[in-house]
């Protein structure tokens, strides 16, 4: 079975080339019993993947059970994926059977096995290794059969450096690896899987479609989509149900897409607080005044050394820089400056206001470098540029209107 056979069989939209690259792979080790890790950010689909493995599999007519590991509380998690003994611990009241029990001669999908906590993963990698597990409060030994196809939303190289993970475990599931790409690299399939949405909304409803205008889907294309998939499903749903056109402008649009922005370069990643106050201007200024206050410091620092407050460096250093900050000033002085006498003249001229007629002597101003006072600045001239219009205004600060609205009642502007 081809790709595009699986999309039709599956339901699977796109023709992105990360996409028909994980469904080939998912195609080519479904008859094996490998297992198999797939990677993505939270709602990209990843939960198809093991559903295509499985029916394309020699293990089609045995069970499939999909678990969602952290889901279930790190106390009884050892007793649903291997069952329990009567009596074993507080509630067992009865014998149980996990889910590797009921699963043998089928697959397993443990999904944010990432969350799995250590005591149960070594359970897992006993499992994964020789097909054996024990029962919680049992001392016998269970065989099963069982693939395991798990997925993450975790870095997971990132988790075994913190010790989150096991790292002979990660190599035991991820014998082949398949990476299901964001929304956010597929905008050639993001309108295409709205419209899909549409259709189903529609059905369910019963009401007429929605369709986009031209340059409502060019914003639907640009926007980020954190969510991915799962964010583009339930704003389509939202748009179905609360809007009464059917016709959707750019400008309705824009009310449900959280802090849209047309600008695509990389986000900043959030501090430590969780929080992402900080966009990429905010850092240049911020690295801009730094550099600029170290260089009001060095200059402070020089007209002390130059007024006779530099007693103690070294001649031949004070000779190097003062040297260097004359011919800063008069280009045509050539060699460094080594005789005593140069180095009073030199420091006498600093001090001559008379530099001839075309040098200003001028006072050095330390500017604020406030964060805060910049962006109130640029606010209000972005404002003032714009006569008022926070539509444009917003779009030339490169942040959405409703934190620019955010912005304007913060600084009382």
């Amino acid at each position: 079975m081809d790709v595009q056979q699986v999309k039709q069989r599956f339901g699977i939209l796109g023709n992105s080339p990360a996409l028909n690259r994980a469904l080939s792979v998912a195609v080519q080790v479904a008859p094996t019993d490998i297992s198999v890790l797939i990677t993505g950010e939270s709602g990209t689909g990843k939960e198809a993947i093991p559903k295509v493995i499985h029916q394309l599999g020699s293990r089609k007519h045995g069970p499939y059970i999909a678990v969602n590991c952290g889901a279930i509380p790190e106390g009884t998690i050892d007793s649903e994926l291997f069952g329990h003994e009567k009596g074993s611990f507080t509630g067992a009241h009865d014998q149980r059977k996990g889910y590797f029990e009921v699963a043998d001669g089928g697959t397993i999908f443990l999904d944010e096995v990432a969350e799995l906590p250590h005591p149960t993963q070594v359970r897992l990698l006993r499992v994964l290794e020789t097909g054996e597990f024990i029962r919680v409060g049992s001392s016998k030994i269970i065989k099963t059969n069982v693939r395991v196809v798990a997925a993450t939303n975790e870095n997971m190289l990132k988790a075994i450096q913190s010790g989150k993970f096991r790292e002979d475990l990660y190599y035991r599931l991820s014998t082949v690896p398949i990476h299901l790409p964001p929304l956010r690299s597929r905008r050639e399939d993001i309108h295409l899987i709205f419209r899909k949405f549409v259709v189903d909304f529609s059905e369910k409803y019963r009401m007429p479609p929605i369709r986009l205008t031209d340059d409502a889907v060019e914003m639907l294309n640009n926007y980020s989509w954190p969510g991915n998939i799962r964010q583009l499903k339930n704003i389509t749903e939202q748009i179905s149900v609360i809007e009464s056109e059917r016709e959707i402008t750019a400008e309705l649009l824009k009310n449900y897409l959280p802090d849209f922005t047309t600008n695509t370069l990389p986000v900043v990643a959030k501090n430590s607080e969780g929080t992402t106050d900080f966009s990429e201007r905010d850092i240049l200024y911020k690295v801009l005044f730094d550099m600029r206050k170290d260089v009001i410091e060095l200059k402070k620092l020089v007209i002390e050394l130059l007024q006779g407050g530099g007693e103690s460096v070294n001649p031949d250093d004070k000779r190097k820089i003062i040297d260097r900050l004359y011919r800063e000033i008069s280009p045509n002085v050539e060699g460094i400056v080594t005789e005593p006498y140069h180095i009073e003249k030199h420091t006498a001229d600093f001090g001559n206001t008379n530099y001839g007629e075309n040098y200003e002597v001028h006072t050095e101003v330390e500017e604020s470098l406030s964060l805060e006072d910049r962006e109130k600045e640029l606010i209000k001239k972005a404002l003032e540029k714009h006569r008022g219009k926070r539509k444009y205004a917003a779009q030339d600060l490169g942040i959405s209107e409703r934190t620019l609205y955010r912005k304007i009642k913060e600084y009382e502007l």
